[in-house]
């Protein structure tokens, strides 16, 4: 597995989607967290294995190929396939902390992902800008709150 380059990415768009509960309390704190990142993915256009896991194995990942030895809300990666790696505990604390849904939080974070691997970022204002607003389309087509929009 490497992490996401900044290059333009083609690999995983538009295909199957692979959920992976690596984590089995994902179950319990996001019912139906499965069907929600399909069709999240899905509605993002984008092919790709993931893996809904815990911090440990987030921080892991991410210390080996990021270095940076702290656990994120998710990883991506294009190669050798399409991967969107989420980490539980991460999410429940950031939505949580936002006074949102953990199930609505899951279905933004599969759609940046996805992004990601469409060739997106969001490292300079106008790409940022550009990435949350595909993101609030795509969300509110799935049903999901706009999660750039203030209260």
């Amino acid at each position: 597995m490497e992490p996401d380059s900044s290059s333009p990415a083609q690999a995983g768009i538009q295909g199957d989607v692979n959920v992976i509960i690596a984590e089995p309390a994902w179950r319990r704190f996001v019912p139906r967290a499965r069907a929600i990142v399909e069709r999240a993915a899905a509605a993002a256009g984008v092919s790709a294995d993931i893996v809904l896991a815990d911090d440990r194995m987030v921080r892991r990942l991410n210390a080996r190929h990021r270095g940076r030895d702290k656990p994120t809300n998710i990883l991506t990666y294009e190669h050798p396939a399409a991967e969107l790696i989420l980490a539980l505990g991460v999410i429940r604390r950031e939505a949580a902390a936002m006074a949102r849904r953990p199930a609505h939080h899951l279905a933004h974070l599969v759609v940046h992902g996805a992004l990601h691997l469409r060739g997106m970022d969001h490292e300079h204002p106008g790409d940022a800008r550009r990435m949350e607003m595909l993101e609030a389309r795509i969300l509110h087509r799935i049903g999901v709150p706009n999660p750039w929009k203030r209260a």
